[in-house]
């Protein structure tokens, strides 16, 4: 089943403890972050102490309803503008109470090549994101079979990866 609008909302607004994501690509074509990218090229850079956004409202909403959502993202240097972007609002997500860990791969082998893009709801659903190669969504998709291999790639990417603030300390980002 192919989720899109309303039902897609829904299992942010829904998952009762969990909502948590792996990412593998190095850019993402998301039309409405282009003007912001553009932004970031060209020097614009938020405060992070003070950003604030929808996103932001919600994670601290599901860390007061005591939910967790949290995310790994597989990288490996030197990042991609687009990356170097994303990092930029990172710091703000985490301090709002998103789980944000980092798996660098530059200098070893992913434990997790081959494994795409998916989201997992309260370790019972499991929602793959499919992807054109520039990075540009072409559908989610609700996985119909048994999740317990995402159960151990989520393990395994959190044994693997490092906390963002961690892995950014003496970085240029």
């Amino acid at each position: 089943m192919l989720l899109d609008g309303e039902a897609w909302r829904a299992k942010f607004r829904d998952f009762q403890s969990e909502a948590w994501r792996l990412e593998t690509l190095p850019a993402y074509n998301v039309p409405h972050e282009a003007e912001g990218v553009r932004a970031f090229q060209a020097g614009d850079r938020i405060d992070p102490r003070t950003h604030s956004n929808d996103y932001t409202e919600d994670l601290k909403r599901v860390r007061r309803e005591g939910k967790t959502k949290g995310r790994v993202h597989i990288v490996t240097r030197p990042l991609s503008e687009y990356l170097r972007y994303e990092f930029m609002y990172y710091r703000p997500h985490v301090w709002a109470g998103e789980d944000i860990r980092i798996m660098d791969v530059t200098d070893r082998a992913n434990p997790l090549n081959g494994v795409q893009d998916f989201w997992m709801f309260d370790k019972t659903e499991v929602v793959l994101m499919h992807y054109e190669p520039d990075g540009t969504q072409i559908s989610r998709e609700v996985y119909e079979g048994d999740v317990s291999p995402y159960i151990e790639y989520q393990r395994i990417a959190l044994a693997e990866s490092v906390p963002f603030e961690e892995y950014v300390k003496g970085l240029d980002v």
